[in-house]
């Protein structure tokens, strides 16, 4: 007896234990949805973005409740084997119009069908259609209203076949638009594709705004900004107008964690081709990537010579994804979601997989998602991370600078051309870089090495360089422009841009440095850091910047010559300095004041805990911010113990004094001689 009721005790507890954590895993569930089933029955639900971003990747957080709340039991049924099985058709003409023409293709039996292909058709061509399909060749239904088949073999495009929403058909009827171009002959053969195992759930896709970063010359840059992050994304469509030729390379890039940082690495690279002829675009503007680990990519695109393209968006493209089964009861549906620490539930719905007919299943819809109340969606703690490390005295620094406050959470810190220049910088891994909160202890941070360069724009002053400066040929004229560099300590890596809204030009181009007089040479001089013929012979087009790349210098101070010869000056439209970019990663605990310190000699580079924060800061959206300015206060930079006046001042009265004690002990030791 005693023992029953110790197991019946036991039972209890684990149930009362296993529901508890359903309880506290719902409790925590940072988004709920309702879901219109229509009556109960057999339903399935299509995945769409907005679960996606919300929940895990493997969907494991997702709950289904019914108006008692009580569970209700899902599955997730995805095709294990997937073949592609192809069948001809036999070809009938339909009657033309004045603009349209086409043909039907019989099939011979109703069948499922979510594809077809046309063959035999003389290339080149390009043509607007309507597809249509029947059963019965009665009643139709529209599978394609606005598609387009071409194939261009100079341009290296091609697309012959076409999907859509698997269905049973017997007739597939393509009618040709006419109006723009010339009329096509019967295909010498038409195939239906149907993919045998489960019918998957329409492809999804999502249209996203993209965002212009700087770039270098000839290259344009767009940041994407996903709904999530581990979203099983495999292609992106760039958006561009419909009238525009192209033909360029491009490549979509993210950070990832490498060795000892964060760089930018490939997902994937495609040339992106375009082409419209009378009304009619052909383009192949997709390019398949490897599923992204963060929150946001990078588009690249080649430009050459060539303007930037004015791209609209892209268009995300999601891998094949599963549906939702589950046995619908009456009465209103919600579901939950959101709880990144979630256990995947196992319910006894699993028997009936394999025999569940998917594409007999009656849809259910999705309603508006709303996020739960604060008290609802309090996370669970994060596993612990290095979020501070040793004390060190920030007075120490020749730079502090103080971290703009914000909510705690990752923070994603650029470093300008004040931190390049005046740290030991990348050549030394920012040895002397530091995050330093207001106890004086380190915060653990990870470098992120940028794709796209840091820009910084400088002044071209037209000025005499003076005798300094070699004279001009004679007959030929010579102008000369002062550069003044922010910092007098560039590392390599930079490049000068210089820009010009002339189109016909050829001229020669030398920057160069100012030199003291030394040993070689009695005067000021000039040393040519860097030389180029600068030409472009195109009216119709933009010319190309002029790029000059600029090693280790040690002058604020350049000047640009320009050897214009027999012509008028040469407008310049401006110029800019381009940087490898570079940004600091960290957690931010809350109500923390942070400062980013800088300048020292006696350090070495960090060594935090990498591979437990790698983890925490990739993966996630990050607070993008940058330092205040160095210039903005005496806070910002450590005062020197003594002025570069007060210096001087003392060393040459020292220096005088010093040469009269040697003057007064001279006349003591010569005046006992006289004696």
């Amino acid at each position: 007896m005693k023992s029953r009721i110790f197991t019946t005790g036991a039972v209890l507890s684990l149930l009362i234990g296993s529901a508890s954590a359903q309880q506290t895993a719902v409790e925590r569930s940072r988004f709920e949805r309702s879901i219109d089933a229509s009556g109960p029955g057999s339903r399935r639900l299509a995945i769409d973005v907005p679960l996606l971003s919300a929940a895990q990747p493997s969907l494991a957080d997702l709950r289904l409740f019914d108006e008692r709340g009580g569970a209700v039991p899902y599955i997730l049924l995805r095709s294990q084997v997937r073949q592609q099985v192809w069948s001809h058709g036999e070809v009938l003409a339909i009657a033309a119009t004045d603009k349209t023409s086409g043909f039907e293709a019989d099939f011979h039996a109703a069948q499922p069908i979510d594809g077809i292909r046309v063959v035999g058709l003389t290339s080149p061509f390009l043509k607007r259609l309507v597809l249509e399909g029947s059963g019965d060749r009665e009643h139709w239904t529209l599978l394609a209203g606005e598609a387009t088949l071409f194939n261009l073999p100079d341009e290296g495009l091609r697309q012959t076949d076409l999907t859509f929403a698997t269905g049973t058909y017997r007739y597939l009827r393509v009618t040709w638009d006419d109006r723009n171009s010339g009329r096509v002959p019967l295909p010498a053969d038409v195939l239906a594709s149907h993919r045998t195992g489960l019918i998957p759930p329409p492809p999804l896709t999502a249209r996203l705004a993209v965002e212009r970063r700087s770039s270098e010359p000839g290259r344009s840059r767009y940041r994407v900004k996903l709904p999530g992050a581990h979203l099983p994304v495999t292609a992106i469509d760039v958006i561009v107008p419909g009238g525009v030729h192209v033909f360029r390379q491009a490549s979509v890039r993210e950070s990832r964690f490498s060795g000892m940082d964060v760089q930018s690495a490939e997902l994937g690279r495609a040339r992106l081709t375009q082409v419209a002829r009378d009304g009619v675009v052909a383009g192949a503007m997709r390019i398949a990537i490897q599923p992204p680990l963060e929150p946001e990519i990078d588009l690249v695109i080649e430009d050459g010579s060539n303007p930037p393209l004015d791209v609209s968006g892209v268009s995300i493209v999601f891998d094949e994804l599963p549906w939702i089964y589950f046995e619908a009861p009456a009465g209103p549906l919600t579901a939950r979601y959101g709880n990144p620490s979630a256990i995947r539930p196992s319910y006894d719905l699993e028997a009936v997989r394999d025999t569940v007919h998917i594409e007999s299943v009656k849809d259910a819809q999705w309603g508006a998602p709303r996020r739960l109340e604060p008290a609802a969606e309090t996370a669970p703690a994060p596993a612990p991370i290095p979020d501070t490390g040793a004390s060190l005295d920030s007075s120490l620094f020749r730079v502090r600078r103080a971290i703009p406050d914000g909510p705690p959470g990752l923070v994603a810190l650029s470093l300008d051309v004040d931190a390049l220049a005046r740290s030991r910088g990348p050549d030394a891994q920012f040895a002397d870089v530091r995050i330093i909160d207001n106890a004086n202890r380190q915060v653990p941070y990870v470098i992120e090495r940028r794709d796209e360069p840091l820009t910084v724009p400088v002044s071209l002053e037209r000025r005499d360089p003076g005798a300094a400066a070699p004279p001009a040929q004679a007959g030929r004229a010579r102008s000369t422009y002062l550069i003044r560099l922010p910092y007098n300590d560039l590392r390599r890596g930079a490049q000068l841009v210089i820009d010009t809204p002339s189109r016909v030009f050829q001229r020669a181009v030398e920057l160069s440095v100012e030199r003291r007089p030394d040993r070689y040479h009695r005067a000021e001089w000039h040393d040519v850091i860097a030389a180029t013929t600068w030409s472009h012979v195109d009216a119709n087009e933009t010319a190309s910047v002029l790029v000059l790349p600029l090693t280790r210098l040690d002058s604020q101070e350049l000047w640009l010559s320009i050897d214009e010869g027999d012509n008028s000056a040469l407008p310049l439209a401006g110029a800019r300095l381009l940087f490898p970019s570079y940004r600091l990663r960290f957690y931010r605990r809350p109500d923390t004041s942070l400062t980013l310190a800088y300048g020292r000699d006696d350090l070495a580079a960090p060594r935090y805990d990498l591979a437990l924060l790698a983890p925490q800061v990739l993966g996630v959206e990050a607070q993008e911010l940058g330092a205040v300015p160095a210039a903005a206060g005496a806070a910002g930079t450590r005062a020197d113990f003594i002025s570069h006046r007060t210096f001087w001042v003392f060393l040459s009265s020292a220096v005088l004094v010093l040469l009269g004690l040697i003057v007064r002990l001279a006349k003591k030791e010569d005046a006992p001689a006289r004696s």
